[in-house]
């Protein structure tokens, strides 16, 4: 009798979901597509899968299940003998929704820019609308150091009295880690003048987390110096690029070639706003695919719309939600030192000034809180 209870409980007994974690998994080197996946399992059962850091599916207990084991690598016949055990679906059903779920994962894998909703059939979420665990991304300030031709004025180095550790940095990577933050962009200021950059970069790639870099390339016209930090585990690259120097048109060159994803960034100004429109076109010839676009002044603003529209008929990406290095030309003022910020701030991402201090964005001086000395439930909160 009591096997029979304890069967007909099953029936009505909701399935429990898989413990909340991330897990992490990057196709070998000779994979004709390299790709990263990276899942995160939030406490309700819901996941959300991370396609090379940029294509976000939000995915129900069921699905989420599936992409756990496709993550996992796990074997097509082990799978399916734990799906078995958890719900009440056949061998061929279940087996029919793996590969589904697996071929449209490829296909967001092979084509980035495809809309999932569209072509898919996956439930869309409007943009950082749904209740997340913790942010998708941290955007680490990790110096405010600029190189000597930059002028100062509007880097905030007097509100940062010093710089954290390599280690400390170590340590807020890891924490991140573990509440399943998988994308940390290191910024600045230039962070190339930091000498332990390759040891940061080396760490987030130990941890499994994608690393992004924002800086004005001059260091990586040394190709040894490229080369190391492609070794070392850099995923992509935004470059700043300032069109009147000869020097910052020689980086995008070298960095245009590497095997590395790399976004342009091109702050308008009332000097060179007259000839963007050659600078736009000289790197679509040099085989720039995305570009950042911003605008140093209110008045540009007319400019802005008419390159981001040519930007777009030359088979530009536009992107604009990743933060760029305070600079001489810093737009962050303009664009979000303001009272409405980007909708991913605070949310989808969180930035981290070099002595720690937790901000919602760049240029929003709100802080939540430090990194070191505060949990990551109290300013998460």
């Amino acid at each position: 009798m009591t096997h029979i209870f304890e069967s007909v409980k099953s029936l009505f007994t909701p399935v429990l979901p898989l413990p909340p974690g991330i897990s992490h998994y990057q196709a070998p080197q000779d994979s004709p597509t390299p790709y990263r996946l990276h899942l995160r399992l939030e406490p309700d059962g819901n996941g959300i899968l991370i396609i090379n850091a940029s294509t976000i599916l939000h995915l129900n207990p069921t699905a989420a299940e599936l992409a756990y084991h496709l993550v996992r690598q796990t074997p097509e016949d082990q799978m399916l003998r734990e799906i078995k055990k958890r719900y009440r679906v056949n061998r061929q059903n279940a087996l029919l929704d793996y590969r589904n779920l697996k071929e449209k994962i490829q296909i967001l894998i092979e084509t980035p820019d495809l809309d999932p909703e569209m072509f898919l059939d996956f439930d869309r979420a409007t943009p950082y609308s749904q209740a997340i665990s913790a942010p998708f991304r941290l955007d680490c300030a990790i110096t405010y150091q600029l190189g000597d031709s930059t002028t100062a004025i509007y880097s905030p180095t007097k509100r940062v009295e010093r710089e954290l550790t390599k280690e400390e940095w170590f340590g807020i990577f890891d924490k991140a880690w573990s509440y399943g933050i998988p994308h940390i962009i290191l910024t600045g200021g230039e962070p190339t003048l930091r000498d332990d950059l390759f040891d940061l970069i080396a760490h987030l790639e130990s941890n499994g987390q994608v690393a992004g870099l924002l800086s004005n390339g001059l260091k990586l016209v040394d190709d040894i110096y490229l080369q190391t930090l492609l070794q070392t585990g850099l995923d992509h690259l935004m470059l700043t690029i300032s069109p009147e120097s000869t020097e910052s048109w020689n980086a995008l060159e070298c960095v245009i070639q590497a095997d590395l994803f790399v976004v342009t960034h091109l702050t308008l100004t009332l000097q060179n706003a007259i000839t963007t429109t050659q600078t736009l076109e000289r790197m679509a010839k040099m085989g720039v695919k995305s570009l950042s676009l911003s605008a140093s002044d209110p008045a540009l603003q007319n400019f802005l719309i008419q390159y981001r529209d040519q930007a777009a008929a030359l088979g530009l990406s536009l992107v604009w939600d990743i933060p760029v290095p305070y600079s001489a030309f810093n737009p962050v003022a303009l664009e979000t030192q303001v009272d409405n910020p980007p909708p991913g701030a605070g949310h989808a991402w969180l930035y981290i000034e070099p002595d720690g201090d937790v901000l919602p964005t760049q240029g929003v001086n709100q802080v939540l809180g430090n990194a070191l000395s505060d949990s990551w439930e109290a300013f998460w909160r």
